[in-house]
C-alpha cells in the first residue's frame, strides 16, 4: 500500500512534468548537437588583414563551400575597405591657420607715432633685404654678362687684331697702321667722285660699262692685283669727273681691238720690264713703243698715224729708239735663259705671238744704224 501512492506519485510527476523532462532533455540534446555542427564548420575563423581573426555570425541555412567562399569573401573585402578607412584618418593632418598679427594702437599720439616708426622702419628693412638679395633672374643675367652674353643671350662679336701677325714685321709697319688709315679716310673725301656723266657730251654708262668690261678682262689675263683694278677704275672716274673726253678718245691710243696686237703689245712692255735698258724711258713711252712695235711685228699698216700720235703725244720718229730695242729683246728672248715671258706668250691662249718673227724693218734699221 505503501509503495503504490509512491508510484502513482511518480508516475503523476511523469504525467506532470514528463513534457518539461523530455524538452529539456531534447534541448540538452539539440545543444549538443549544435555544437558538433558548430565545431564542424557552422563557425567560420577570418583572417583579417591585420592578423586579427575574426568570426562569421552562425547561420541557419546548410553552410556549402560556395556559400563558405562568399561567406569568407565578403569578410575579406568588409577588413580591407575598415583598413583603408583607419589609414585616411592617420593621414589626415589638420593645419590650423595662421594667428595674424593684430596691432592694437592706443589713442595717445606718442604711441601711434611710436607704431608708425616702427612699421616705417620695418618696410626700410624689408626693401633692403629684397635688394641685397639676388633673385634668379638676376644670377642669369649677371652670368650672361660675364660669360660674354647680352641680354638678347646671342654672345657678343670679339673684336681681331688683323694686325698682330705682323708685329714682328718691320715691312708691316704695324705702329703706323692706325695713322695710315686715318689719313686714307681723310683723303678719301677730298678725291671723292660726284655724278658726272650728265656733264659728258659724248659718253653715257653704257659706254662706261663697256670699258669697265675690257678693263676686267685685260686685268684677269695678266692675273694683276685686285687691288691694281680697284685703283684704275677709281682713277679713270676721277679723270672723267674733271675732263671732258670724247667718245673715240675713251679707249686705248690703238682703233682697232685686236686680240694679236695687243698681246704682242704686252710680249714686248714685259720684255722692257725684265731688261735693264728701259729703266731710262719714262713709261708712256715705253708704252706707245710696244704698240709700235706690235704694229711692225704683225705688218699693220700704217705702223704709226695721227691719232695714235695725237693720243699718245710721240711721234713716229721719237719712238724709234725704245721700239728697236724692245725688237732686239724680242729676238733674243727664244736663246735668253730667262725664259719665262717667252713660255707666256708661247701659250695658245695668248695668240703664241712669242714664236712670230720680230719686226724685219725696225731691226735692219738698227744693225745699218
Amino acid at each position: 500500500m505503501a509503495s503504490r501512492p509512491f508510484v502513482e506519485q511518480n508516475r503523476a510527476e511523469e504525467a506532470g512534468g514528463g513534457g518539461a523532462l523530455k524538452q529539456k532533455n531534447m534541448a540538452a540534446g539539440e545543444g549538443r548537437n549544435r555544437r558538433a555542427l558548430g565545431d564542424i564548420g557552422n563557425l567560420v575563423t577570418v583572417h583579417g588583414i591585420e592578423g586579427k581573426q575574426q568570426q562569421i555570425p552562425q547561420v541557419s541555412r546548410p553552410v556549402t563551400r560556395g556559400f563558405c567562399a562568399q561567406l569568407l569573401a565578403n569578410a575579406q573585402e568588409a577588413a580591407v575597405e575598415n583598413n583603408k578607412k583607419q589609414r585616411a584618418a592617420e593621414k589626415k593632418v589638420t593645419v590650423k591657420p595662421k594667428p595674424e598679427d593684430i596691432i592694437v594702437i592706443s589713442p595717445d599720439t606718442e604711441e601711434v607715432d611710436r607704431v608708425n616708426k616702427h612699421l616705417n622702419r620695418k618696410k626700410a628693412n624689408e626693401g633692403s633685404s629684397k635688394k641685397k638679395g639676388q633673385t634668379f633672374s638676376s644670377t642669369l643675367t649677371a652670368r650672361s654678362k660675364a660669360a660674354g652674353f647680352g641680354l638678347s643671350g646671342k654672345p657678343k662679336e670679339q673684336i681681331v687684331d688683323i694686325d698682330a701677325a705682323d708685329a714682328n714685321n718691320e715691312l708691316a709697319a704695324v705702329e703706323y697702321v692706325e695713322d695710315m688709315y686715318k689719313f686714307y679716310k681723310s683723303a678719301e673725301h677730298e678725291s671723292r667722285v660726284f655724278d658726272y656723266i650728265d656733264f659728258q657730251p659724248e659718253i653715257n654708262q653704257k659706254m662706261r660699262a663697256i670699258l669697265v668690261d675690257w678693263l676686267v678682262e685685260v686685268h684677269n689675263k695678266f692675273e694683276l692685283m685686285p687691288e691694281t683694278l680697284y685703283l684704275t677704275i677709281n682713277i679713270l672716274d676721277r679723270y672723267l669727273s674733271t675732263k671732258s673726253v670724247a667718245r673715240k678718245e675713251l679707249q686705248l691710243a690703238s682703233i682697232p681691238n685686236e686680240p694679236a696686237v695687243e698681246n704682242m703689245a704686252y710680249f714686248l712692255a714685259e720684255l722692257g720690264m725684265m731688261n735693264y735698258a728701259t729703266v731710262t724711258y719714262c713709261p708712256s713711252m715705253v708704252a706707245a713703243c710696244a704698240v709700235y712695235g706690235a704694229r711692225c711685228t704683225l705688218d699693220k699698216a700704217p705702223f704709226w698715224n695721227e691719232t695714235l700720235r695725237l693720243h699718245s703725244s710721240f711721234s713716229e720718229h721719237q719712238l724709234m729708239e725704245c721700239a728697236r730695242a724692245l725688237v732686239r729683246f724680242h729676238s733674243c728672248a727664244a736663246e735668253n735663259k730667262l725664259r719665262v715671258i717667252y713660255k707666256k706668250y708661247s701659250d695658245a691662249e695668248r695668240g703664241c705671238v712669242a714664236m712670230l718673227p720680230p719686226a724685219k724693218a725696225l731691226l735692219s734699221n738698227f744693225r745699218t744704224e
